[in-house]
């Protein structure tokens, strides 16, 4: 399954590895770092239309910023689980 992280962009659900609620984990230092890092080298995408309330952190690497909570995003992929019968 897909899921639709805003803007044009949905990703499979397998290859996500984290939900991530953007005001808390970056309120740690190695956080803010590793975000910083990832948009240095261009691994960072923009999928929200307002300021990001959320990252999603994928298994190629690659960072989405989202505007769905973290919360709306694990609710969304527990909702696609259950419909597929993983749950």
């Amino acid at each position: 399954m897909y899921l639709y992280l805003g803007g044009d962009l949905a990703i499979e659900d397998k290859s996500i590895v984290g939900v991530f609620d953007l005001d808390n984990a970056s309120w740690s230092h190695l956080t803010r770092k590793y975000l910083s890092q990832a948009e240095k080298a261009g691994s960072v995408k923009n999928a929200a239309d307002d300021i990001p309330r959320s990252f999603v952190v994928c298994a190629d690497k690659t960072i989405v910023l989202t505007q769905p909570t973290a919360a709306t995003l694990a609710r969304r992929l527990n909702i696609q689980e259950k419909s597929n019968g993983r749950i």
